[in-house]
Parts: structure tokens; C-alpha cells; sequence
């Protein structure tokens, strides 16, 4: 029998839990880690957008800002998680991945803001991948041997991505123009603007 202190953390959380969250607690902030296009596109109502590569540069200032019940979103869970350790790392080992990301949280009937239609980032990951497993198929077979290689490249580029839960493309292709939104956040706009969260204690609040 797993003892109290060698329990897992649980770190996932139901997109019906958030939304009940939302009405119970006042100390709850919740990070969106997408691009600034995909939050545009479509996010939870009261979410604050922090990109990842941005959240990623500014951990440790970030985590002073908040308090102990901090949920993470993105599309499917993926960034979410990298939020969620690199943010372990600075102190802040109670973050939340809110599973299904925020289609799903949609999905479950969530209050969400909507916007222009975009493919999300790790969509247009799929199909420059797929896109380039193809070509490199069909190059190989039509064109020259050497050609083949690029899907060979592709497939080990997917399989590092997997094993150390990065993804170089994505942050390449999170650069181009079309991913950009008219206003990009900034250590200034997503991370000084949070308001800093002082921790609740729920019971006293209920007397």
C-alpha cells in the first residue's frame, strides 16, 4: 500500500472540475501557454496568455506572481506539461494540466472567447511532417534514392520530439508570419500585468 508521502501528485484536471474551480476560488489563475494566434482563435474566458517560449524565459518571475492553485491550458496537454515542470522547478509544484487542453474544455460546455478561425500550431506540426514524409517518399522514388533520407530525418526529428517532450518544428513554425498576432505578449503585457495571487484559505473564507 502506497504511503500518504509517497503518493503521486495529481496534476491533470477535468475540464468540468475548471469550471466548477471558477465559482469556488478566487485564488485560481489560469495560464494559456499557446501561441498569441491560437489564444486569439479561441480561449477559456478569464485566461491569461503566456507562450511557452515566453513563460520559458521568465520562470522564475512568473512563479513569484502566483499562488498555489494555478492552472495550465494549450491545445492537448503538451506545452501545458512543459509549463507545469518547468514552473516545478521554481517552486510552484501544485500547477494543474487541464486535460484536453481548451477544445476540450469547450467541448465539456466551458465558457470560452472565440475568434479568427486558425489551424492550431500543433496541427500545422502534422502536416509539415506528413507533408515532408511524402515528398521525401515519393522523391526517392521518382528522383533519386537520396531523397528518402528526408523522411528518415523527419521520423527521427518525431521520435526525439517524443522522448524529450519538445518539438523544434513547432517552435519554427510558431515564428512564421501567419502565426503571429497583431499584438504580441511581453514580459511587460503577460507576465508584470498578472496580478500578483495571494493564497485564499478557503475554510476561513467560508466562515
Amino acid at each position: 500500500m502506497t504511503s500518504p508521502s509517497t503518493a503521486p501528485v495529481v496534476t491533470a484536471l477535468a475540464p468540468e472540475t475548471l469550471q466548477s474551480w471558477f465559482k469556488e476560488h478566487q485564488d485560481l489563475v489560469v495560464i494559456d501557454v499557446r501561441s498569441a494566434a491560437e489564444f486569439e482563435s479561441m480561449h477559456i474566458r478569464g485566461s491569461y496568455n503566456v507562450p511557452l517560449p515566453l513563460l520559458s524565459e521568465h520562470t522564475d518571475e512568473l512563479a513569484a506572481r502566483l499562488g498555489s492553485r494555478v492552472v495550465l491550458v494549450c491545445q492537448s496537454g503538451v506545452r501545458a506539461e512543459q509549463a507545469r515542470q518547468r514552473l516545478a522547478k521554481a517552486g510552484i509544484d501544485t500547477a494543474y494540466v487541464l486535460t484536453g487542453g481548451a477544445p476540450g474544455f469547450a467541448a465539456a460546455g466551458g465558457d470560452v472567447v472565440k475568434g479568427k478561425d486558425r489551424w492550431d500550431l500543433e496541427r500545422q506540426v502534422r502536416l509539415v511532417a506528413g507533408s515532408l514524409v511524402v515528398l521525401g517518399l515519393a522523391g526517392g522514388k521518382f528522383i533519386s534514392p537520396k531523397i528518402r533520407t528526408l523522411a528518415g530525418v523527419i521520423g527521427t526529428g518525431l521520435t526525439f520530439s517524443a522522448a524529450t517532450n519538445t518539438c523544434a518544428m513547432g517552435q519554427a513554425i510558431s515564428a512564421m508570419p501567419w502565426n503571429k498576432a497583431a499584438k504580441e505578449p511581453t514580459r511587460e503585457s503577460a507576465i508584470l500585468a498578472l496580478p500578483v495571487t495571494t493564497e485564499v484559505d478557503d475554510e476561513a473564507m467560508a466562515s
